[in-house]
């Protein structure tokens, strides 16, 4: 070890002493947060402000974990999560990005069947390149709405849990009449790609009882037109955030954690908050000491986590219509494809190609040259005059070892309340993350609150250790200053 690393390792292991489990000041009551994503740094920035020492361990080299903002085109474009899921006060990072004067594109309306776009601007196109009548993917969309409806009724009837697909297909037996041949079937596995999509898994996997308890913000569905960063940016100001930290044991004591990295280093705080993704926790790459509960263990093995990548195409000309999206049918699900225009929402010269579940896995064994012109080849199918693209970014969701995943979902004969019991502390462990959000599943604004609830749970129960709670101190987040509205477009 050179003197650099001896000297930093010095003030590394300084900056921790506060918190050894021995000798501990009453007044700086300490935490380590596992996880630099949304949920992690919503929970150390709030633990912060409560003047509790906090220590931020990340194992990727940047902060945002599934939020992730990259600028080799030259401006801003998310890899993950771009949408805001409800544009309205109730949406507790709504006015967060209204303080910031970040423009949203609103790109659906409440109540969309398609969850983050409506139909007002699309064209679908079939594998030959002829454009689908707007008027028949209208009528196939009521269709398939009144097919949902359907399943709702298989789900009251039926005792047991079953798939989306085989209730759609139990519907299929009911009533023939929703049946449909030729371009309307192939417009309707569209939809159910999209439908798909919102889940990053296959419909044969999909929760006929949990597939819709999400709870659905109002105000539509926003794109973050300068992606997220800045909002994880601001977050995170003055935290102590340490990178390449890859945590592998958690032991919890009676009086404190002790969380141990791939380096050997260790860390030792009165308790921590685990805001590591769901594929994660389930690939047991982090040791937990002594083993977490049995109930703990199986809502982490039953909840389901999806892939959903995206193929980040970058061209030098526009040559595609004026529309959100782009979509091509297929006679399967698996067949269809789906783009995002960004030149739309963002002026830039950029159409994304969205494949999730299993066509997600599969391209995500590709290199990245092979998966951006699998995308490609999709894009010429159904514009045939595309120029080829001069850039290309890929995701690896599925298989990027701090991540395994792009979100969680609801897998067949599992209970929704899984989502709950894998946010319920654990001693001094506090657990944060979308897949411990109830409500809100999947989603950005679920991370944060679930970081949030994750920083109160934890404050009250160290300060009430350290019998220091006073009861009438505000709850956090309760002097939040005025909401302020976002900036929205509709062009």
């Amino acid at each position: 070890m050179d003197s650099t690393d001896s000297k930093s390792n010095t003030q590394l292991q300084t900056a921790v002493r506060y918190s050894t489990l021995e000798r501990r000041s009453p007044a700086s009551p300490s935490v380590i947060v596992i996880g630099a994503g949304f949920a992690g740094i919503a929970a150390a920035r709030a633990l912060h402000d409560a003047s509790f020492q906090v220590i931020l361990l990340e194992s990727r080299d940047r902060i945002g974990g599934r939020v992730h903002t990259n600028y080799s085109f030259g401006f801003p474009v998310d890899l993950g999560a771009s949408w805001l899921h409800g544009v309205s006060k109730e949406n507790p990072l709504a006015s967060i990005i209204g303080r910031l004067g970040l423009p949203l594109y609103r790109t659906s309306g409440d109540n969309s069947v398609l969850y983050d776009h409506d139909l007002e601007s699309y064209a679908l196109f079939d594998m030959e390149g002829n454009q689908v009548p707007q008027d028949l993917v209208s009528k196939v969309g009521v269709t398939f709405e009144s097919i949902l409806k359907e399943t709702d009724l298989v789900r009251q009837e039926s005792s047991e849990d079953m798939s989306i697909q085989r209730a759609i297909s139990t519907v299929f037996e009911r009533r023939p009449d929703l049946r449909l041949e030729g371009l309307e079937h192939k417009v309707l596995q569209w939809y159910l790609c999209r439908m798909e999509g919102w889940f990053a898994a296959d419909a044969d996997t999909i929760s006929l009882k949990g597939w819709d308890q999400e709870e659905l913000l109002p105000g539509g569905h926003g794109l973050m037109v300068r992606g997220y960063l800045p909002v994880i940016n601001t977050l995170a100001k003055g935290l102590d955030i340490r990178l390449g930290q890859r945590v592998t044991k958690v032991v919890r004591r009676y009086n404190g954690v002790k969380v141990i990295v791939e380096d050997g280093r260790t860390f030792i705080a009165d308790a921590a908050v685990i805001a590591v993704p769901l594929g994660v926790l389930k690939s047991n790459t982090i040791e937990f000491e002594p083993r977490l509960p049995e109930w703990k263990e199986e809502a982490i093995n039953d909840l389901g986590v999806g892939i959903e990548n995206k193929i980040i195409l970058h061209f030098d000309n526009v040559f595609w219509p004026n529309v959100e999206f782009l979509g091509v049918v297929a006679e399967t699900s698996y067949g269809c494809s789906y783009f995002l225009n960004l030149h739309k929402a963002t002026s830039h010269q950029v159409l994304v190609y969205m494949p999730s579940g299993q066509l997600a896995r599969d391209i995500e064994k590709m290199s990245d040259e092979a998966a951006a012109n699998f995308a490609f080849i999709q894009l010429k199918r159904i514009l045939p005059n595309a120029s080829e693209p001069i850039q290309y970014l890929v995701s690896h969701w599925g298989s990027d070892k701090n991540s395994l995943g792009s979100y969680s979902y609801d897998r067949v004969g599992k209970s929704h309340d899984l989502y709950e019991r894998l946010r319920i502390p654990v001693d001094n462990l506090f657990f944060a993350g979308e897949a411990t959000s109830i409500d809100y599943p999947g989603s950005v604004h679920g991370a944060y609150s679930t970081g949030l609830m994750a920083a109160e749970d934890c404050r009250m129960r160290v300060l009430e250790r350290y019998g220091e709670l006073d009861l009438f101190q505000p709850v956090m987040g309760e002097d939040v200053p005025i909401f302020v509205p976002p900036l929205i477009s509709r062009m």
